[in-house]
């Protein structure tokens, strides 16, 4: 992963995140690492699974991971969700201002989206158990729910256990890994199927 291809997309977030707060001022400083690097991280996924031809971002924000994702891997076609406009329209300028051809935003709310997707992800949106049940109706059946988590990840699967068995849905891995910062800072992907 190397920064100097982000360059531009740095620059366009930056002067988006200036008219609208996508992420806070401080954050600013950090990212790539917090933001850009933990985006990327689903190449760890992508490695281990095939990568599907479609990919929607629940509660996608500020474009985290969709606007990585779509920049890093152009076969795939990225829905980023967010039911706010004005989070819509900076990535919507961010997408014009760098051509990003396979990038897609829909400004609604997940439940109702009504296509299915070969991946879904979804990044500090909500706790697992609830980001689970707006997912696993979106998924197509052999498709894949990449949770981002945090190093709470195990609290979270444990509160999550009715809604996995209510849609049959499964943990299949959780991959860690930790972010380029000074101060330990570990990250989970929650992988998550249809039984």
């Amino acid at each position: 992963m190397d920064k100097t291809n982000f360059k531009k997309y740095i620059d366009a977030f930056l002067n988006q995140n200036a008219k609208v707060n996508l992420i806070s001022k401080n954050d600013e400083k950090f990212l790539w690492e917090k933001h850009i690097f933990d985006s990327l991280a689903i190449e760890k996924f992508f490695s281990k699974y095939h990568s599907g031809k479609t990919l929607l971002d629940i509660g996608t924000g500020g474009g985290f991971p969709s606007v990585p994702i779509a920049l890093n891997y152009p076969d795939i076609e990225v829905y980023a969700l967010d039911s706010i406009r004005k989070k819509i329209n900076a990535i919507e300028n961010i997408k014009e201002e760098l051509n990003i051809k396979n990038l897609n935003t829909i400004c609604d709310r997940a439940e109702n989206v009504n296509k299915k997707f070969d991946i879904i992800t979804s990044r500090a949106v909500a706790t697992l158990d609830k980001i689970t049940g707006y997912a696993m109706p979106l998924l197509k059946k052999d498709g894949y729910f990449v949770a981002y988590k945090s190093i709470r990840a195990q609290e979270e699967i444990s509160e999550a256990q009715k809604t996995l068995k209510k849609y049959k849905a499964e943990i299949i891995d959780i991959i860690e890994y930790d972010l380029p910062l000074e101060e330990n800072h570990t990250r989970n992907l929650i992988i998550i199927k249809h039984k």
